[in-house]
């Protein structure tokens, strides 16, 4: 166990190295403040609390950032566990570095409903702290490194609960930064303690093979230094394995044992400017083979965190492929440290801005209207390491989370674009909106003035949280009656489930006492932020159930089936008794309660003859009595499966149908169909066009009617479009 003069003495040697001009006075004098103000208190291995501070303070002064940055992280901890106050430190030293010391401790508050809660706002707090200083953040990050790297001193579940902490949360976090050394640090560390037969099974294999392996990258450093060299290339060359989480996943995605994995090296040839990366590119691949499609050009498309450089993987003479990195030195340094490199190139320039950390606000923003359980999912979803890189038309560059579509794109470029959206183009072509991207794509949104604003449906198919936030953001601002009808639904269905009765909101004083169980300050609020996704049904009454059944104080009486409140003329009349067995819009006769699906090959939509026909497994199939499908119903060996089925008649809820457009293909035909079904304020559901052989092509939109007058209407209004010949229901 190292002494704190040992600790100070390897900080202050790192500080000078890395940090030429620091002020090692004022740190001094950090140190025995902090010293001074943690006494009493003992690391875990019982060691003195400072020498954490101080670890803290050497991980940062590597980062080469400045004094401030330094005696922020000397003093981290100050507040948080000792009497030390923000002004006591603005007053000794300054108050940037205060507000960096504030920025870093954690909220002491217990008052949190859970410890979701508690941990969301800490992180608000540091992504806040985070969008005004980034040393905030890069103080944090070097605190969890030392703490993972003290690790072995904690019980098992504490070390279960801060590495899977660490996997989750700080290791993208760095990723996103581009802090690589320290990304894949922490990683290695959680994995050993997460997974401990793995790690050990991985570093006694890498350990076991490492002469083999030390020869052979030494041959390929070896081959590419001599073939620079003669070109005159000045260069630095050096091989590396593949750190073991690295290794880890790739063997847990292809499904591979250690021997079947090769591509595990990595080698960097590092050169003096940006027109020699290409020139060693070129001798690269004269010298090796290269894999197809494994070339990725980082410099004239750089990542979204700063991060630079070529990478192409090549196979050797041996037949053993690795992947080369080609960059500057600049370029590597950025690399390894990420925005803090970053930082410290434009202080020294006197540049930097905040378009620099753009994505910070942005995700500031989408942590609005957002419930504590849903956050930790959707954040990580938003800095995952995953990520496709695709293109506005006019060429820039914009970074989405690995499977998100144009509605993720849309939303990326402005939320008045993604609002307005009707339609997308991927590399030039039409595409249904919910249509993955991939790297390279060039995407471009379609919007229209009658667009009648985003669809639920969307918050289930996007992947970023800054769209979907903004989807919710719309419906929170556009839609409330609706929201709130929606969320009410949705409410009762749920009590419904849990058998709970609803009337109990109807005593002031018992909804009074459940609404404090909620974080809102009335019922229509929580019904409207059920409507629009900020909270789900389960959620609201799940926080509310145990309570409920407190205060019946007694068993939970069931309430009847609640008959639609449009129904409820007289309740005893023949019409509210006719429609008492309908399940989505349909009542079987002789039946009173069975799954019901709408046959695809017809579409039936309210207005149509229909029949059902009792499927197996699956309920009944309802279909049009002109379906050809329906015509089987003559055949005797099926006829006691059919049955009568009618529309309930007071029903006004919107059905799926297809219509299949037979046209003359011609330019601007697509974007005509579009416009026209969104002047008609139609909800679109799907989109696909096919150009046949003849000079024709079939259009076939998916969208929603609520009867077969509004379905006639709609089928009009297209025919009258030009070179739309005919147009028939059909599959979706």
């Amino acid at each position: 166990m190292e002494t704190f003069e040992e600790h100070y003495a390897s900080m202050v040697d790192t500080i000078t190295r890395c940090m030429p001009g620091a002020n090692l006075e004022l740190i001094d004098r950090a140190v025995k403040y902090a010293d001074a103000k943690h006494e009493y208190q003992k690391r875990k291995d019982g060691s003195p609390y400072i020498i954490h501070p101080l670890a803290v303070a050497e991980i940062v002064a590597e980062m080469g950032l400045d004094t401030d940055a330094v005696l922020g992280a000397i003093l981290h901890d100050c507040i948080e566990d000792t009497d030390a106050s923000h002004d006591d430190i603005a007053t000794l030293f300054n108050p940037t570095v205060a507000e960096l010391v504030e920025g870093v401790t954690k909220l002491t508050r217990t008052d949190f409903t859970s410890q979701e809660e508690k941990q969301m706002e800490n992180l608000r707090k540091m992504f806040m702290a985070m969008s005004k200083d980034i040393r905030v953040v890069l103080i944090k990050i070097a605190d969890r490194l030392h703490n993972m790297r003290t690790m072995q001193y904690q019980t098992p579940k504490k070390q279960v609960i801060k590495c899977r902490e660490t996997m989750d949360i700080y290791a993208p976090l760095a990723h996103r930064l581009g802090m690589q050394k320290m990304k894949w640090e922490l990683e290695d560390l959680s994995l050993r303690y997460l997974y401990p037969e793995d790690h050990a099974k991985l570093t006694e294999y890498l350990s076991a093979r490492k002469d083999q392996d030390e020869a052979f990258m030494n041959t390929i450093q070896f081959t590419i230094k001599e073939k620079l060299s003669e070109f005159g290339i000045h260069n630095t060359t050096y091989g590396r394995i593949k750190h073991v989480y690295s290794i880890y996943r790739k063997m847990q995605a292809q499904n591979k044992t250690l021997d079947e994995l090769y591509d595990i090296y990595a080698f960097r040839v590092i050169v003096d400017t940006e027109p020699d990366c290409y020139h060693v590119l070129g001798h690269i691949h004269t010298l090796f083979n290269p894999v197809p499609g494994r070339f990725k050009d980082y410099i004239s498309t750089e990542k979204p965190n700063g991060y630079k450089s070529l990478h192409t993987t090549v196979i050797g003479k041996a037949g053993i492929p690795f992947e080369v990195q080609i960059r500057t030195w600049e370029m590597h340094d950025i690399a390894e440290y990420g925005v803090a490199a970053h930082w410290k190139y434009k202080v020294k320039a006197g540049k930097g801005g905040e378009k620099d950390f753009e994505w910070v606000r942005r995700l500031l923003e989408s942590q609005q209207d957002i419930d504590a359980e849903d956050y930790l999912e959707q954040l990580k979803i938003d800095m995952f390491n995953d990520q496709v890189f695709v293109f506005t038309p006019k060429g820039k560059a914009l970074g989405l989370p690995a499977g998100a579509c144009p509605i993720d794109f849309a939303y990326m470029v402005h939320s008045g674009v993604g609002n307005a959206m009707v339609g997308a183009k991927v590399n030039n072509r039409i595409v249904n909106i919910d249509t993955p991207l991939h790297n390279g794509d060039i995407v471009e949104i379609l919007t229209s003035k009658a667009s009648r604003g985003p669809s639920r449906d969307w918050l289930s198919i996007c992947k970023s949280n800054q769209a979907r936030t903004k989807i919710k953001q719309w419906f929170k601002k556009e839609k409330r009656e609706e929201n709130i009808e929606h969320g009410k639904a949705a409410f009762e269905a749920e009590m419904k489930r849990l058998n709970l009765p609803m009337s109990v909101l109807n005593d002031e004083q018992f909804a009074d006492q459940l609404l404090e169980k909620l974080p809102y300050a009335a019922w229509d609020d929580i019904y409207a932020a059920i409507g629009y996704g900020g909270l789900t049904a389960s959620k609201a009454v799940g926080r509310i159930q145990e309570d409920v059944k407190k205060l019946l104080k007694g068993p939970v009486i069931p309430e009847p089936d609640r008959i639609n409140p449009g129904l409820r003329i007289n309740p005893d009349s023949e019409e509210v008794l006719r429609n008492r067995h309908a399940i989505n819009g349909v009542i079987v006769e002789d039946i009173d309660s069975c799954m019901i699906k709408f046959s695809k090959c017809c579409t039936p939509v309210p207005g149509d003859d229909i029949i059902g026909f009792i499927t197996r497994g699956y309920g009944v199939s309802v279909h049009r009595t002109d379906c050809p499908n329906a015509a089987a119903r003559s055949d005797p060996r099926q006829a006691a499966r059919w049955v009568h089925c009618h529309w309930a008649t007071a029903d006004d809820q919107p059905f799926n149908t297809t219509l299949e457009l037979e046209c003359i293909n011609r330019d601007g035909l697509v974007m005509d169909v579009s416009t026209a079904l969104f002047d008609a304020r139609v909800r679109m559901k799907g989109f696909n066009a096919t150009e046949l052989e003849n000079g024709r092509c079939i259009i076939a939109v998916s969208f929603e009617v609520k009867n077969v007058t509004e379905l006639t209407r709609i089928t009009n209004r297209l025919l009258s479009i030009k070179d739309v010949m005919a147009a028939r229901r059909g599959q979706n």
